[in-house]
């Protein structure tokens, strides 16, 4: 990454774009800003320019900006556009697609990616409103960050914090351009992934979950993207940002999840990793009570097997690639589930100790030629090795 185009929001937190700047340009990173009306109430043209050393753009109808620097062109310029912060109305009018200033016109004209760190009331974060806005802008492929938790300006304490500098910087530095003449061997496929966990609600206040926290997967999808494909990536609950160039869907249950990966075919390759809940019951409509000691009875129903709907499909992707989480006998129950789903490959691990939710795997590939082991590694190393194993195959 060389160039990024800075859009600092009106918000309170405005104030940590001067330090995003900082640590932009010690790391090698030139930054042009636009400052929003609403972001000059809380921070100056003059301390953004002196913090970039270069000019900032303030005004959509600026003639003499215009005919120096075009809106257009300096949508395109930049390597990748950054939103920080992302207010609640600023991402509404970019799910939308409104164009009524500078910097929502220079977002609706660039073809450059764009990584927006939200910052606003955790009530707003949460609205459901918000939340539509959030899945959109995933959908159409910004990676949206998620915010840190803690306490507000308000005086409320909750998640809506813009997340710190260092940490947005990580995020900027993960868009990093591929170098000149890097191969991408899986440039015109489009592979459908899935990663996280499901949901699956008892009550408007309780759920059936498990522990995955879509990190695999996660890690997957931006390694394939990496290597050129167009990459759908079906998610569950999770809190992590999108891969640079994947195109995320959000689901919650496990029949979303079924519904979303059949609505994305077709596709050259699917890789189902997520942890789908076996599982569900009927939602009761009111919150569950005790009564009298006696727990409530819940009769369990299962959900659709995505992998082996996959597997039997008429648009079954040319390579299906299962996960399997075992805790004991992981090689046999890891082959049998191949045969049983219909699936090219599986990837298994023993997930009894930490691998749900840490930072590294030990996984085996199971194959009609037999398993290949791979010691534990980062789960970014095993979703590289894995990636250029479907790019081999494909």
């Amino acid at each position: 990454m060389k160039k990024i185009l800075l859009i600092v929001g009106g918000g309170i937190a405005a104030y940590k774009a001067c330090e995003l700047i900082r640590l932009c340009r010690k790391a090698g990173i030139a930054v042009k800003c636009v400052l929003t009306e609403g972001g000059q109430h809380f921070v100056t043209p003059m301390t953004l320019a002196a913090l970039s050393e270069n000019q900032v753009y303030t005004n959509l109808f600026d003639l003499k900006d215009e005919a120096e620097m075009g809106h257009i062109q300096l949508s395109r310029e930049a390597d990748l556009v950054v939103v920080a912060p992302a207010t609640a109305d600023l991402m509404a009018k970019m799910a939308a697609g409104i164009a009524d200033d500078l910097a929502t016109t220079l977002l609706l004209a660039t073809d450059k990616p764009v990584l927006a760190a939200p910052a606003m009331n955790v009530r707003m974060w949460q609205h459901a409103a918000t939340r539509r806005n959030v899945a959109t802008l995933r959908g159409d492929g910004v990676t949206v960050l998620e915010p840190d938790e803690g306490p507000m300006a308000c005086g409320e304490y909750g998640p809506g914090r813009l997340p710190e500098p260092e940490a947005i910087l990580r995020a900027i530095q993960e868009f990093s351009e591929p170098k000149s003449g890097a191969p991408r061997p899986l440039a015109g496929k489009h592979v459908l992934v899935t990663a996280g966990p499901t949901h699956e609600p008892i009550d408007p206040v309780r759920y059936i979950a498990n522990r995955s926290s879509g990190k695999q997967g996660y890690a997957i999808a931006g390694a394939l993207a990496a290597l050129g494909a167009k990459v759908t990536l079906v998610s569950g609950p999770v809190t992590l940002a999108t891969p640079p160039g994947v195109t995320r869907i959000d689901v919650e249950t496990a029949q979303e999840m079924a519904n979303a990966v059949a609505q994305a075919l077709p596709a050259d390759a699917a890789i189902m990793v997520a942890a789908v809940g076996d599982w569900h019951v009927e939602r009761a409509e009111q919150k569950l009570k005790k009564q009298g000691g006696s727990p409530p009875r819940l009769e369990l129903a299962e959900n659709p097997d995505i992998l082996a709907m996959l597997g039997a499909s008429p648009r079954r992707p040319g390579l299906v690639v299962g996960f399997a989480a075992e805790t004991e006998q992981v090689l046999e129950h890891a082959a049998a589930k191949r045969t049983r789903k219909g699936a090219d490959w599986i990837v298994a691990n023993d997930v009894s100790g930490d691998v749900m939710g840490g930072e590294a795997n030990a996984v085996h590939l199971v194959t009609a030629d037999g398993v290949e082991s791979w010691e534990r590694l980062p789960k970014d190393e095993v979703a590289r090795r894995l990636a250029q194993r479907i790019a081999d195959a494909l």
